[in-house]
């Protein structure tokens, strides 16, 4: 299948594109992540996926363009839904994207973190692709987390230590000064 993989950081796409690929499926990756703050850490992520992309020859899509006031304008007053908002942004963007692009599904990188809300990323990915009109691909990546930390750190890799909004990075701090 041509499978439109939506990525969020580059050692979380290590396992899926592996997966993936293996699995024999046609790939490109889509950065899209509007919810990464601070600008700094946006450009790292940035960065570093696509040093990893180009190494590993996979083509991608970039969206470069810092949409950081979309997010904020989406979760606003609402800072308790703000994964099921941040996670919606993301994946209706890379469904419009894959049926933009002719791909026959596209799934996402955020299905491998162990620290993220699976059920809630199925559940979204799943209704944003009947509205689209592009098939989810649902895989459990979480079997190769482990994995694609080792390799990250083997790669030398940027690894961010939280998911990358303000509010998470707000979290990460406060709970280390308890």
């Amino acid at each position: 299948m041509k499978i439109l993989l939506h990525v969020c950081c580059g050692p979380c796409s290590i396992y899926p594109v592996a997966a993936l690929q293996k699995e024999g499926h046609d790939l490109r990756g889509y950065f899209y992540n509007p919810n990464i703050h601070p600008f700094t850490e946006f450009t790292k992520r940035l960065q570093t996926f696509s040093e990893y992309a180009e190494k590993m020859g996979l083509p991608v899509i970039l969206d470069e363009e810092y949409e950081l006031e979309e997010y904020l304008r989406n979760v606003a007053f609402r800072e308790g839904e703000r994964c099921r908002i941040c996670y919606s942004l993301r994946l209706k963007r890379a469904a419009q994207i894959a049926k933009k692009g002719k791909f026959e599904a596209f799934t996402t990188t955020l299905l491998v973190s162990p620290f993220q809300k699976h059920e809630l990323i199925k559940e979204l990915a799943t209704a944003i692709a009947a509205e689209i009109g592009v098939p989810f691909y649902y895989q459990d990546f979480r079997v190769g987390y482990k994995e694609g930390v080792v390799r990250s750190k083997e790669e030398g890799m940027y690894r961010q230590q939280y998911c990358g909004c303000i509010f998470s990075e707000r979290d990460r701090y406060k709970s280390a000064h308890r």
